[in-house]
Order: structure tokens, then C-alpha cells, then sequence
């Protein structure tokens, strides 16, 4: 089975959600790294239940995703802060070049919030 990248960050967002069952399935396949029959011996399982289980919690996420939007959000939110921050750095070499202390500090201060929005979305 292959694994979708996606739904480590997918689960970061909506993890929560899902049964116990299915947590702990997603973060031994996908944090611990297991195989599906490593975590079916763990559980006392078929490594086809593991399977089912691991699809369904992955297929709940994405659809979680498709309805919500967040993580969509947030991607652009931080592409966003990207552009602000490029933008920033630049007026803050401009004002140096020019003297221009009060310009330094205020594109300093710019990216000084940019990195706090960083922190508080992931």
C-alpha cells in the first residue's frame, strides 16, 4: 500500500476526529513507520483490517479537507507571509543602504510579527 504524504499534515489538523482505533493506526503507519502486518501483530489484528482501517481514517481526513479547507488555508496563508516577508527583508536593506532608520525598524518589526504568525498557524 502507498502512502499518501499528505496525510501526515492532514492529520496534524484533523486527527483529533477520528476513533482512537484509527489514530492509533495512522501514527504507527505513518510516525512510527510500522508495515501494516507489524501493527496488525501489535493490535491482534488481520493485516487486512489494518489496512481497512488505515483507508477509511486516511479517505476521512481527505474529506475533511475537501469540506473545511484548513490546511488549503493555511498553505496560503503561509505563502502569503512568504511574499511579505521577501518584501519586508527588501525595504529593510533599502533603508540601510539610504540611511533610513525609522524604515529599518519598521521593516525589522515587520518581519519580527511575520515570524510570530508562523508560530500561532503551524
Amino acid at each position: 500500500m502507498a502512502k499518501n504524504m499528505d496525510v501526515p499534515l492532514l492529520y496534524d489538523f484533523y486527527g483529533d476526529m477520528l476513533t482512537d482505533k484509527q489514530r492509533d493506526m495512522i501514527e504507527q503507519y505513518y510516525d512510527q513507520d510500522l508495515s501494516l502486518s507489524e501493527i496488525a501483530e501489535n493490535a491482534g489484528i488481520s493485516r487486512q483490517g489494518v489496512r481497512d482501517s488505515v483507508k477509511r481514517a486516511e479517505m476521512q481526513l481527505i474529506e475533511m479537507e475537501e469540506r473545511l479547507g484548513v490546511v488549503a488555508k493555511v498553505k496560503a496563508i503561509q505563502a502569503s507571509l512568504e511574499l511579505i516577508e521577501q518584501h519586508a527583508d527588501s525595504i529593510c536593506k533599502t533603508a540601510v543602504a539610504h540611511d533610513e532608520k525609522e524604515i529599518e525598524d519598521d521593516a525589522s518589526n515587520l518581519l519580527l510579527l511575520i515570524e510570530k504568525l508562523r508560530k500561532h498557524i503551524m
